[in-house]
């Protein structure tokens, strides 16, 4: 173990904009032995996410910002090749917030095992991840979705998007997405069993919710934000409910976010529109998680995932992909 290197992405600076090359350092330092009450693990998948674009922002928020010097921000799955910690054994395959590198050492504090018999290790960050997580309590305690309901889901292609979207087809409600591309669309309706699907490219949106929702939204899961945001408000049911989970369209953003023009629609309708922090149902993982797995194993919601093979150095680029459209379902690095 004291000859391998350890490969580090770490924030070289604080991006203006899109997310460049010279916003990173790529480092190499020798990788830790893990010591009394410690395991030490390959880093074997790297999760990616919208959201990593706000951690590198030094501004006010769920958590707080990705230093500059600091190892980047991100879940991960790694597999134990070195313990001294009487819960993690060789071999064992853990999720964590291990961060962009190649090696880890744990005192165990935020990781769990993960049973790849059960699934797909990558799954583990996905579907029965976080972004798993977050579109089922986005929609079942956020949204109070109920069944019949009219639900319109923006991102619909995403990681998060498409577990919405597929959790709302099980809980018995009709289903729009929103997506970027035929592709992507013919992929809601085709495999994941939407209901309709709009193409944002080449579709104007707000035409076509009046068309498929004729009677209104009654959930409508945000995504993007935006414009998208503005064509939902603008087309809500009596009391509808507005999940606002993420807002990808204004994260790089150098002229100031854009706000919903159309928020005067909630009070028209006696609607709401709420954000939320999934670390705030900690407590009910286990749950979700349970529930998620076996519409699962049931086939009635499908694991979608991209999965980039590559090196830790490939992180940069892989990341760039969330920003560009160029993923569907839940973007995965797998390293080499």
């Amino acid at each position: 173990m004291s000859s391998t290197v350890n490969r580090q992405i770490r924030l070289a600076r604080r991006p203006v904009g899109d997310v460049g090359p010279e916003d990173w350092e790529h480092v190499t330092e020798a990788a830790a032995a893990p010591g009394t009450g410690r395991f030490a693990g390959r880093t074997r998948y790297i999760s990616l996410d919208p959201a990593m674009r706000g951690w590198l922002d030094d501004r006010p928020s769920y958590l707080p910002p990705v230093g500059i010097g600091e190892v980047m921000r991100a879940a991960s799955i790694v597999e134990v090749i070195e313990s001294d910690h009487p819960d993690f054994q060789v071999g064992d395959l853990v999720t964590g917030a291990f961060g962009v590198q190649e090696r880890v050492v744990s005192d165990g504090r935020g990781a769990l095992k993960i049973d790849p018999a059960a699934a797909s290790p990558s799954t583990y960050l996905g579907a029965l991840g976080m972004p798993g997580l977050t579109a089922y309590f986005g929609l079942l305690d956020v949204g109070a979705l109920k069944d019949g309901d009219t639900v319109v889901v923006s991102g619909a292609a995403g990681a998060v998007g498409s577990m919405a979207g597929q959790i709302a087809k099980a809980k018995g409600c009709r289903v729009i997405g929103i997506a970027g591309g035929a592709e992507k669309c013919a992929l809601l309706t085709g495999e994941l069993g939407f209901d309709a699907a709009i193409d944002y490219r080449t579709e104007n949106v707000r035409k076509a919710l009046r068309t498929h929702a004729p009677d209104g939204i009654d959930v409508y899961f945000d995504n993007v934000g935006g414009e998208i945001l503005d064509a939902a408000l603008a087309n809500l049911a009596r009391h509808a409910r507005v999940v606002i989970c993420g807002a990808i369209s204004q994260y790089n953003t150098t002229t100031g976010v854009q706000g919903p023009a159309n928020y005067l629609a909630l009070l028209v309708a006696r609607a709401r529109m709420e954000g939320f922090v999934i670390f705030d149902y900690a407590p009910r993982f286990t749950e979700a998680a349970r529930e998620i797995g076996g519409w699962i194993a049931a086939g009635r919601i499908k694991v979608l995932e991209h999965v980039v093979k590559g090196s830790v150095d490939d992180f940069p680029a892989t990341l760039q992909m969330l920003f560009r459209g160029e993923n569907t379902g839940k973007l995965v690095l797998e390293l080499d």
